[in-house]
């Protein structure tokens, strides 16, 4: 089993050394599912806040910005490209994002950070109608790059 690498030999926590590192390019794509009811589904285009699902796509971006301030061991990353994809499903709404940059570290949390503010954003819009709305399988769908490769989880 591989060794965790935001620990040092004591135990503690601590932000990975990626400074001899070379800067190659990276990509990630991740999603996020936020389930409703088929009621909120059909009031989706009728939100006296806005259109809930352009407000998530620009919440993600921002947030896969500002990843690094979000997330404590993660290095602040020149992104050349973020974007977040909205759609509507028969039990919710399916959120993927994707990151692009050429760095030391992969933006694997940034494409999961998107995501998962994607779907609070869907939920923090709708939750007036219903509480009970759910996010669910926030995951990595794929990624490239660095040391570890070329990774694609299997087909839903």
């Amino acid at each position: 089993m591989k060794k965790l690498s935001h620990y040092d030999e004591a135990g503690r926590a601590r932000m990975v050394d990626v400074g001899a590192k070379s800067a190659t390019a990276r990509t990630a794509r991740a999603e996020a599912l936020v389930r409703m009811k088929p009621e909120v589904i059909r009031a989706l285009g009728r939100n006296p806040k806005g259109n809930p699902l352009e407000v998530a796509r620009i919440a993600g971006i921002q947030a896969a910005k500002r990843t690094a301030e979000l997330i404590p061991m993660c290095h602040p990353l020149p992104l050349t490209h973020a974007d977040v994809g909205v759609e509507v499903e028969e039990r919710g709404v399916r959120i993927e994002s994707s990151v692009s940059t050429t760095a030391q570290t992969g933006v694997e949390m940034e494409a999961l950070t998107a995501a998962a503010v994607a779907a609070l954003t869907v939920y923090d819009m709708t939750k007036a109608l219903d509480k009970s709305i759910s996010i669910d399988k926030v995951r990595l769908l794929e990624k490239t790059g660095g040391k570890s490769g070329h990774y694609r989880r299997a087909k839903r």
